[in-house]
């Protein structure tokens, strides 16, 4: 069964996200991601970092040809760690809700939300992704999503490769998210549910504040283990945490415990 070898240091930065300022927003995130003590190998900022969770998906779309991507690049260079979080993206005449994926040598990958919240109308504004994203990191396979992909676990099931890799198909799931408190025991629940399930750490990085729309968010970012039992729980207000998850204790679990051997195969459809 192929594992990572080395322990992985991933940085939270829970910040309160400026409404509809990206030049701000890039200030800020970036004085925080500086202020680390010392950056994590990956640095998770949260869901649309740089406008906030907005209506107006067109007057806050950044391009990939834009400051803010120009930004993480030259951030993720200066600290020497990938840097993710996701940006509000035009591409053609369409919306997405991208995840970047950037590297310090400055090359990146992209992951565009699958699941748009349709109580916001989420969906009559942005276009869908239609493809997970698996990104490796020190040996680490990692699967990054975004907010309201955290309550559809079909889409996040983590697969073991018989035939092929012999692996599975991740070893860290992390969640990017505007998601209010009113509903922040669903977001608990949940992290903790998709790290049992799936054999897997799990990191769910949330903004606090109060945002244009007058919603209210909480933070509760937390890093789970394998069993879904909290590394660390942030709170409600602005903060900053680096957490070092251990590759051993993850392969002890999945050869102890393979629940894995008995999921239900499926294929999943467009």
């Amino acid at each position: 069964m192929s594992l990572p070898s080395q322990p992985l240091r991933v940085s939270l930065i829970q910040g309160n996200t400026r409404w509809h300022d990206a030049a701000a927003n890039r200030a800020y995130y970036g004085a925080l991601v500086r202020g680390l003590r010392e950056p994590g190998d990956l640095v998770v900022l949260p869901e649309t970092f740089t406008s906030g969770f907005t209506n107006e998906a067109l007057g806050n779309a950044q391009t990939m040809q834009g400051e803010s991507l120009a930004w993480l690049r030259a951030l993720a260079g200066e600290v020497g760690a990938v840097l993710t979080g996701s940006l509000v993206v035009r591409e053609g005449d369409a919306c997405v809700n991208r995840l970047v994926w950037m590297r310090p040598d400055g090359s990146f990958d992209v992951y565009d939300k699958r699941h748009l919240f349709r109580m916001a109308g989420e969906h009559t504004r942005y276009a869908g992704g239609t493809k997970r994203l698996i990104v490796e990191l020190n040996g680490w396979r990692v699967c990054p999503l975004v907010c309201y992909d955290l309550r559809f676990p079909v889409w996040i099931r983590n697969r073991y490769d018989h035939a092929a890799a012999g692996r599975f198909d991740y070893d860290l799931v992390l969640f990017v998210a505007n998601w209010p408190g009113a509903r922040r025991y669903a977001w608990q629940t949940l992290l903790r549910a998709r790290a049992i399930e799936n054999l897997a750490y799990c990191v769910g990085v949330n903004r606090v504040g109060t945002d244009g729309n007058q919603l209210h968010y909480s933070g509760d970012s937390a890093v789970l283990d394998y069993l879904g039992q909290p590394l660390v729980e942030l709170g409600s207000q602005e903060q900053t945490v680096t957490v070092t998850l251990d590759p051993a204790a993850l392969a002890a679990h999945r050869e102890r415990f393979p629940a894995w051997m008995d999921a239900d195969a499926f294929t999943l459809q467009p």
